[in-house]
């Protein structure tokens, strides 16, 4: 898409080159006057007046865009028409807001950029490499991102070079995105001469991943290269997502190897090859030394490992060394190495790897000791238990003693004579009743025998 062609062009450059060119002329002009009495001042005002005047290079013709491979978006364009013959023409390029400006005498120039958004180019002509030479009104040409839904196109799509063997890319779907999407991946290298399409898709958690071989080669330029991504449905329902991978970063390395530990003289020392296809040169290291007894957590940064004969045995060669200081050998020290990569070979070096597989050294801990220590501890906090809960009942009772009811002392004191005062009531009035009828029943007999 040209946004400045044909007349549009011509008229509005028209205007700007005026306008410049009148205020080029009135600034000269009271330069002079106040400069009159300094010559060579006045030949430089001059000079730019004269310039003023001179008539700026036709805009470049025919420019236009195309997009090679997945990624590499290529701007060509033809000379201006009606060129100075004593001009040796050059070409003024930038991006966006005057950014990566070139002067160069090629009509075309190329970028890896990925399509996820608009990106255009401006051209102009000059005579010269000189940047402070007015160029041509400049000519534009835009690509835009392919069509879809934006909201349709994966997410956080990145990919790591592991162990410079295989290419590992991952990504989240898009929020517009229905569940049963069948995702495709296609990547590029200048190494490969076409374009080809990962077959190893799976899921990881919420995140979906494909693998594929990427082997570097005895080429000095290979890594200068970068890996171009993008990422689709076979149905065509999303946006393509688009990636460029420089090789020189999102480099991981496997894990190393521990070959050997061993104590000399109160120190540690620790012996490990490297990950294949790594140099020493282009790898750091992080060494963790874990102590049982101590408890003891200690890392140890190592920027250069070498290796001396007088301290190591055995072949060395393609192996790194590192001494750790203020290791104690009657306790039992476990060993973990892992590297990254640095900015020596790599631009990255934020990749750590995996740890590599731990190894220990030392004497371990007695286990029968640990065991009785067990058994004995529970035993003398319970029997402490029990004695300090005795200790302190008597205590409270020392300190607080307890206080005495007066209702229990009342009736101690007269609780048996109400019993017996109660018991002889009792007894009264039974003798009492006992009379009475007894007293009855003479009077009955009597009355019978007089009657009689």
């Amino acid at each position: 898409m040209d946004y400045l062609h044909g007349n549009q062009i011509d008229s509005r450059g028209e205007v700007k080159d005026l306008t410049e060119r009148i205020r080029t002329v009135l600034m000269a002009t009271a330069q002079m006057k106040k400069h009159d009495k300094d010559p060579k001042m006045l030949i430089d005002l001059q000079n730019s007046l004269a310039k003023s005047y001179t008539k700026s290079q036709p805009p470049v013709t025919n420019l236009s865009v195309s997009v090679e491979n997945l990624c590499t978006i290529i701007w060509t364009w033809n000379p201006p028409e009606g060129a100075s013959p004593n001009c040796s023409l050059k070409y003024f390029s930038h991006f966006g807001n005057k950014q990566d400006k070139k002067i160069a005498p090629e009509t075309h120039r190329s970028k890896e950029v990925p399509l996820n958004e608009k990106i255009c180019l401006q051209v102009g002509s000059q005579c010269s490499t000189n940047e402070s030479e007015k160029p041509s009104i400049l000519v534009e040409k835009c690509i835009s991102p392919p069509e879809g839904d934006p909201e349709s196109a994966v997410t956080e799509l990145q990919c790591i070079w592991h162990n410079l063997r295989y290419m590992k890319c991952t990504w989240l779907p898009g929020r517009n995105t229905s569940p049963d999407t069948n995702y495709t991946l296609y990547y590029w290298h200048n190494s490969l001469g076409k374009i080809l399409q990962c077959e190893n898709i799976y899921t990881e958690g919420q995140h979906i991943a494909c693998s594929f071989n990427l082997t570097k080669v005895k080429d000095s330029s290979f890594e200068q290269h970068s890996v171009q991504v993008m990422v689709k449905d076979n149905a065509g329902k999303i946006r393509p997502s688009f990636n460029i991978v420089p090789l020189t970063s999102h480099v991981k390395p496997d894990p190393p190897h521990i070959k050997n530990l061993s104590f000399q003289n109160g120190d540690l020392y620790v012996q490990w090859t490297n990950p294949q296809n790594f140099q020493s040169k282009c790898l750091s290291y992080e060494v963790e030394v874990n102590n049982s007894h101590a408890e003891t957590h200690d890392i140890f940064y190592v920027e250069e490992a070498k290796c001396q004969n007088t301290e190591f045995e055995g072949n060395l060669e393609g192996t790194i060394c590192f001494m750790v200081p203020g290791v104690l050998p009657d306790t039992l020290n476990t060993v973990r190495i892992r590297v990254k990569t640095n900015k020596l070979c790599y631009e990255d070096d934020k990749l750590w790897s995996n740890w590599s597989q731990a190894m220990s050294i030392g004497q371990k801990a007695n286990p029968t000791f640990y065991i009785t220590t067990l058994l004995i501890i529970p035993v003398i906090v319970a029997a402490a238990v029990i004695v300090l809960l005795l200790y302190l009942k008597r205590l409270k009772i020392i300190i607080f003693p307890p206080i005495p009811d007066p209702g229990k002392i009342f009736k101690e004191m007269f609780g048996d004579q109400n019993d017996d005062t109660l018991h002889w009531k009792k007894y009264d009035i039974y003798e009492k009743q006992t009379k009475e009828e007894t007293d009855s029943v003479v009077l009955i007999e009597s009355l019978k025998r007089a009657s009689q």
